[in-house]
This record gives structure tokens, C-alpha cells and sequence, in this order.
């Protein structure tokens, strides 16, 4: 099963990372959380591995009607974006927001998930474009 979708691109990480910033803002996300994942892990367990971000991608208008739609739903919210270096490349993965029409037979879930897809893969399709 997938649960996600993404690309990979021939440019350098941080390159990749300010555009998927500047894509995420094209399309009405905003950033609220950031992990560096391989500081995080290089602080925590001395582990080394690529550069690698998770952003917290979210849209307050999609979030607020996905809550209305169906309130436990916080629990995967915000949209996981991931950046990571990947040799002389850079991969770019999204949470597929299909996901979460698998575990709610709401309508309305099913709509607002629809809307972020085309967001989050215009996102992506930025990104490739601008590569």
C-alpha cells in the first residue's frame, strides 16, 4: 500500500528545501512544525544519517473543514512533507491525504482530501518544474 507520492530531483538538498517551501506557499500551505531529523538523531543517539527535514505542511482552511468532517482526525494532521538528500539528488516525499479517507466513511473527508491531493501534487509538480 502506498501512502505517499513524491519525486526525486538532480539538485542539492538545500536547493530542493527552499523550493518545496516556496511551493507549499504557492499553494496555500504554510509550515508549523519542523523536525531535522538527522540532527534530531545524530543529537539524541549518535546516529549519522543524509540530511533529511520533515515539514508539517498545513492549510487552516482544509484542517479546519477535515476537523468538522471528522474531529479525530488532528491526529494526522498536520501534512508530512520529507526532504531528503539522496546522493547528488534530493527526494521530495508527501503524505498521500488519501490516507486519511481510509479511516473515515465521512463525504466531506473525502472532499477536503481530494482538495489537498491537487494542492500537495502541484506542490511536487513545482518543485520538478523548477528542476
Amino acid at each position: 500500500m502506498s501512502y505517499g507520492f513524491g519525486t526525486r530531483v538532480e539538485a542539492p538538498y538545500t536547493d530542493v528545501l527552499a523550493q518545496v517551501r516556496n511551493a507549499l506557499g504557492e499553494n496555500g500551505f504554510g509550515v508549523i512544525t519542523e523536525i531535522d531529523l538527522a540532527k534530531t538523531l545524530h543529537d539524541k543517539i549518535g546516529a549519522e544519517i543524509p540530511a533529511q527535514v520533515i515539514l508539517g505542511a498545513c492549510s487552516p482552511s482544509h484542517a479546519y473543514r477535515a476537523i468538522q468532517a471528522e474531529p479525530g482526525i488532528g491526529l494526522l494532521l498536520p501534512c508530512n512533507v520529507v526532504v531528503r538528500a539522496d546522493g547528488a539528488g534530493t527526494i521530495v516525499e508527501v503524505i498521500d491525504p488519501q490516507m486519511m479517507v481510509t479511516l473515515s466513511d465521512s463525504s466531506a473527508m473525502c472532499a477536503v482530501a481530494d482538495e489537498i491531493e491537487a494542492k500537495l501534487r502541484a506542490t511536487v509538480e513545482a518543485v520538478n518544474a523548477a528542476f
